[in-house]
C-alpha cells in the first residue's frame, strides 16, 4: 500500500471541491462559510486507495498543527477544522490552495535540480568517453612503424 503524499491529498481535494468553492453564493443554505469547504475523507481515500482514516490524521493531525495559526487578535485560522457552522470536516481551501501552490513549486524545483544533475552527468560521461578515445588514437599513432624504425 502506497501511502499519499501532502501533494497529492491536496490535489485530490483541489479536484474534488475547486467548484464547490467557486459555487458559492451567501444564503444559498450550501454551506456555513465561504473560504471552509467540508469534504468526504472517505472519497478522498477511496481516489487514493488507503483507508479514510489516513487522509483524516493526515488533515487533522500533521497539516492543521503544520499550518493552521493563531492570528495577533487570538482568533485561530484552521488549515481543517471539524466543524464550521453546521459543515463537518472543512479544509480552509484558499489556506489550502497556498500551501498547495508552495508543494507544487517545491516539487518543480526538486525536478528541475534532478534534470539538471542529470544533464550534467551525461555531459561529463561524454566528456570523459571522447577523452578516453582521443588519448587511445592519440598513443596509436605514436608508436613506431616498423618503416620508421628502419630508418
Amino acid at each position: 500500500m502506497n501511502i499519499p503524499t501532502d501533494l497529492e491529498i491536496l490535489n485530490k481535494i483541489y479536484r474534488f471541491y475547486h467548484s464547490d468553492f467557486v459555487a458559492f453564493a451567501r444564503g444559498d443554505g450550501t454551506r456555513s462559510s465561504k473560504i471552509y469547504v467540508p469534504i468526504d475523507c472517505k472519497k478522498i481515500a477511496a481516489e487514493l486507495k488507503v483507508d479514510a482514516d489516513i487522509v483524516f490524521g493526515r488533515l487533522y493531525y500533521h497539516l492543521e498543527k503544520q499550518y493552521g495559526y493563531k492570528q495577533s487578535d487570538g482568533s485561530n485560522v484552521h488549515f481543517f477544522a471539524l466543524k464550521v457552522g453546521n459543515d463537518p470536516k472543512c479544509v480552509n481551501f484558499p489556506l489550502m490552495t497556498s500551501v498547495l501552490a508552495s508543494l507544487r513549486q517545491e516539487r518543480r524545483k526538486f525536478w528541475i535540480g534532478t534534470a539538471i544533475a542529470v544533464l550534467a552527468l551525461i555531459v561529463s560521461a561524454v566528456s570523459l568517453t571522447v577523452s578516453i578515445t582521443q588519448l587511445k588514437s592519440s598513443n596509436k599513432s605514436m608508436q613506431p612503424t616498423a618503416e620508421a624504425a628502419a630508418d
